[in-house]
């Protein structure tokens, strides 16, 4: 399976998904001779980032053909200049890629303009399209509701001739922005809303990214979209459920267009997540005002924004193989996704130690200007990543939580008198407090045990505290980015408006230290910090020229992705 995944890095990926219910239609139409190569696409439109949702697509589509030796496309809906921009189609493109995906084909839907035209034409001829001078509110009102027909329009009636004039015209531009649609001529009186007269056209006077000004006139989605189908030959058309209600006008389409293809359209449940916003205009609204830094800024569900934030590919992969393909809409607790990005990162991340908060301890009866070089694994549950060296010295810095002047009982890290292990280093124990004129502990003064080092094998007592650390003077100063849900879900802010609901504490940065060995990383490299989760380099540093770390995911979680 996947035979054309890009990459396959982590020999821990899940390589095939479980059956599921249009797998099995795949299969039965291999099985009954109804189809005899499996053909799909990605239609994604063009006019924003793809975000998590998108990526169960882009793995239902590419790894259905790819198990069954098929093909897929990837097809830019681009039928609406107004909203779309050649950035949006190289992101998608990377993007793609990135998530490990080549596609068979590329195409736009201005590919097929001209036969879009001509097959809008053949629909005049039939009778079974005309032109319409309703406004859009006139239409909205004329549209009836669930328990009462449409009504039908006043210019459902003009004539073959009138209405082949009137579009020939449209398309030559002598009319405004809004003044004429072409509607489909099927039942302002069907139950299904969607066959009432639906719009196949609208006039735009946009430039189009592929086409320039050589349109004024597009194609509406659900005109275009069976028709590029039909096309391509593609034999499963999969779309989320939204869609279902425009099957019987996809079916119609086909048929009254005489497309030689007949492909099938099959709908499943679009990916929910919690505390996670899945909508493109919501994403949108918080570039345009600022909220974020761009559309790949880590606190994003964004395929960038998560690439940036330190996702994988294959964690990705695995979590939408994992959530499955159903058919009724359901929301997908997101510690679920953070479970496989720890599943991921596990065996590959180096381990290293970062302090967020330091406070200064001086050693007393260490050697001044002594400097120590200590052994410390790589990763311990890989061992074949082998061992790292760490300074040591009579200065380090350590977490400030990880001290308490009067703490409570079983509380076993450092506090006066107490002893604990430094890791991969020494104990120590705390013998003075050292504060500023506000009250604030600034440093502290320990003394160590010089026959404790660890890996010598003292055995002569035990703590119960272990603590990390940074050695101070080749210590490297970094910007940590803490970040949490963009939105707040809560009972009282449900009905709150949409920018009413940003967290504003989504992401807190903190000025803290990493180990010297780290001043070279490059961006998109992923370490554990010791304690404090998996984090990845961003791609920017500050600026003050620090390196910047987005924290992934925390260590660990209470959830178990098979109970949930």
């Amino acid at each position: 399976m996947c035979e054309r995944l890009i990459k396959m890095e982590n020999t821990n990926e899940t390589k095939s998904a479980a059956s599921n219910f249009i797998k099995n239609i795949v299969v039965d139409d291999l099985k009954e001779g109804r189809v005899k190569e499996v053909i799909t696409r990605f239609p994604p439109e063009p006019n924003g980032y793809l975000h998590i949702g998108h990526a169960k697509s882009i793995c239902l589509n590419f790894e259905l053909a790819d198990e069954f030796k098929g093909k897929t496309n990837l097809r830019f809906d681009d039928t609406n200049p107004v909203k779309e921009d050649t950035e949006y189609v190289e992101s998608i493109m990377e993007d793609v890629k990135w998530l490990g995906f080549e596609w068979d084909n590329l195409f736009y839907a201005s590919d097929y303009f001209e036969e879009m035209y001509n097959r809008a034409v053949l629909l005049i001829k039939k009778g079974k399209a005309y032109v319409c001078d309703l406004t859009a509110e006139q239409m909205r009102e004329t549209r009836g509701t669930l328990t009462e027909p449409g009504q039908n329009s006043p210019y459902r009636e003009r004539s073959v001739e009138e209405n082949l004039d009137l579009f020939a015209r449209m398309r030559a531009g002598e009319f405004k922005d809004g003044e004429r649609v072409l509607r489909a001529k099927i039942d302002m009186a069907s139950s299904n809303i969607t066959m009432r007269d639906p719009v196949l056209y609208r006039i735009a006077h946009a430039h189009h990214h592929r086409t320039g000004d050589a349109w004024c006139i597009y194609p509406m989605y659900d005109f275009a979209h069976p028709i590029s189908d039909a096309i391509e030959s593609i034999t499963h058309s999969i779309c989320t459920l939204e869609f279902e209600d425009h099957r019987p006008l996809y079916d119609w389409v086909i048929a009254e267009c005489e497309m030689e293809a007949t492909p099938h359209q099959y709908e499943f449940a679009r990916l929910n997540i919690t505390n996670t916003i899945m909508s493109k205009r919501y994403l949108k609204m918080l570039v345009d005002e600022g909220i974020v830094e761009g559309w790949d800024d880590p606190r994003m569900p964004t395929i960038s924004g998560m690439r940036r934030k330190g996702y994988t590919p294959e964690a990705i992969r695995n979590f939408c193989r994992e959530i499955g393909v159903a058919k009724a809409n359901s929301i997908v607790d997101e510690r679920n996704l953070e479970h496989f990005i720890r599943e991921d990162l596990k065996l590959k991340a180096p381990r290293t130690m970062a302090v967020l908060d330091p406070i200064k301890v001086v050693i007393t009866n260490y050697p001044e200007g002594q400097i120590e070089w200590l052994d410390a694994e790589i990763n311990a549950e890989n061992p074949e990543m082998g061992v790292r060296q760490i300074p040591f010295s009579r200065e380090i810095y350590i977490e400030r939580e990880d001290f308490m002047e009067n703490p409570p009982s079983k509380y076993f890290r450092l506090f006066p008198g107490n002893e604990v292990r430094l890791k991969h280093a020494y104990f120590i124990v705390c013998n003075e407090v050292i504060k500023n004129e506000q009250g604030e502990v600034v440093e502290l003064r320990c003394t160590y045990d010089p026959e404790t080092k660890s890996g010598s094998g003292f055995t002569g007592r035990k703590v119960k505290g272990t603590i990390h650390w940074v050695e101070a003077s080749m210590a490297v100063p970094a910007k940590l980015r803490l970040i949490e849900p963009l939105i707040e879900e809560s009972p009282e802010l449900k009905d709150k408006p949409f920018l009413e609901r940003i967290n504003p504490n989504s992401m807190r940065v903190v000025s803290g230290f990493i180990e010297p060995n780290m001043k070279d990383v490059e961006a998109g490299a992923k370490f554990q910090f010791f304690r404090h989760g998996y984090f990845n380099v961003d791609n920017a540093r500050s600026e003050d020229g620090q390196l910047v770390f987005n924290r992934i995911v925390s260590l660990k979680s209470s959830f178990d992705p098979k109970k949930a």
